[in-house]
């Protein structure tokens, strides 16, 4: 494949130019258009590398179409694949939270274990469009995170473990009247109900969270399996994980902790949609922010795969970066995070993982995506 008159973004500059693929690979990457006959003429279309992410809860809009809907697992994962597709991500790091709080609902065990089996199954047949990993989201304040753990943790396409305590008074959620108004927004809950849902949750919490979360950190540390700490609010929080040799800091609440995690050497990854919004929907700190005082290293699209390419145009409109270094939080640096050393950037030798973009105005259309020179969308 020979692509032509495209708006060429690399890791440090962009330029119209031409892009020479050959057995799934960019071989060569020229200033200039082509005149060769054979060559594609994107007519000034932007060339991007394909999006890699890292963390993404899309798959469960599909799982749960409607509240008290379970979908199959297969189906949901084929249409969440061709949705992040046509976004232009080209890798997926699928995040399938572990530790059930009830016997029912989503995030129980027996929907924990058909979702990786349905991505195995897939992928092993080669039915999904983008490449996916598994990122296992531990949460560390149940009974059943360790036994679900290691039930999966051989899972051949086990690449990045988090862990997290989603328990009201700890973290996101350290504000418990913020963690009320959230459980709230389908339905009021009455006193009563919140206090004992509260006193259920503080039990387990105090009783699993310190055990637990040494115990995954250890186990990924035999594996090999890279660690990441969600949603860090505290220094202390970001000085645990650094003893911890973790190297991702999720979604920090706040801009102690991104600052921290900037001083300690861990990569801070933020929402996509925080950025499109102009905010966290949660209240927490803001990825605007963040970027305009250089502590952002990665994005994730997290509810909405569309809004990682927006984002990055954004973060030029809003954040005054360039277009390369914002590329970058979407492609090189998750790359980098996550050792793909194969992809990531547009030059000779990596994988030919690449995005046609268009511009309506100031929103970026993605035209097609392409995985190892093969057109997916």
């Amino acid at each position: 494949m020979l692509i032509s008159n495209a708006r060429i973004v690399t890791r440090d500059e962009e330029f119209i130019g031409t892009v020479r693929v050959e057995d799934g690979v960019i071989r060569d990457v020229d200033r200039g258009a082509s005149s060769a006959r054979d060559a594609e003429d994107w007519d000034g279309d932007y060339l991007l590398p394909g999006l890699i992410e890292l963390h993404t809860d899309n798959l469960e809009k599909h799982l749960v179409p409607r509240p008290g809907v379970e979908w199959n697992t297969d189906a949901a994962f084929v249409i969440h694949d061709a949705q992040v597709a046509a976004a232009g991500i080209t890798t997926v790091f699928d995040a399938l939270a572990i530790g059930s709080r009830s016997n029912v609902g989503l995030r129980n065990r027996d929907v924990q274990t058909q979702c990786a089996d349905s991505l195995l199954r897939l992928s092993t047949r080669r039915l999904l469009r983008a490449e996916h990993f598994l990122h296992l989201r531990c949460e560390i304040a149940t009974a059943d995170v360790l036994e679900v753990f290691d039930s999966l943790c051989a899972h051949p396409l086990l690449r990045l473990a988090s862990v997290m305590d989603h328990t009201p008074g700890q973290r996101q959620w350290h504000d418990r009247e913020q963690w009320r108004r959230y459980q709230e927004r389908n339905g009021r809950m009455s006193d009563e109900r919140v206090a004992t849902a509260l006193a259920e949750l503080a039990v387990e919490q105090e009783r699993y969270a310190d055990a637990h979360r040494r115990e995954i950190v250890e186990r990924c540390g035999r594996l090999g399996i890279p660690v990441a700490s969600h949603d860090d609010t505290l220094i202390e929080h970001v000085e645990q994980a650094k003893a911890e040799g973790i190297v991702l800091a999720e979604f920090p609440t706040t801009r102690i902790a991104a600052q921290a995690a900037r001083e300690h050497g861990i990569a801070t990854i933020m929402g996509a949609p925080n950025i499109v919004r102009g905010g966290s929907h949660s209240g927490n700190v803001s990825a605007l922010e963040l970027a305009r005082a250089d502590l952002l290293d990665i994005l994730s699209s997290d509810y909405v795969p569309s809004s990682l390419l927006t984002a990055v145009f954004d973060l030029v409109e809003k954040a005054g970066w360039s277009l390369p270094r914002a590329m970058a939080t979407v492609s090189a640096e998750p790359a980098r995070t996550a050792a793909l050393t194969d992809r990531g950037a547009i030059e000779p030798g990596l994988r030919a993982d690449l995005v046609r973009v268009t511009m309506l105005d100031k929103l970026p259309v993605p035209r097609a995506t392409y995985r190892g020179g093969v057109r997916i969308v």
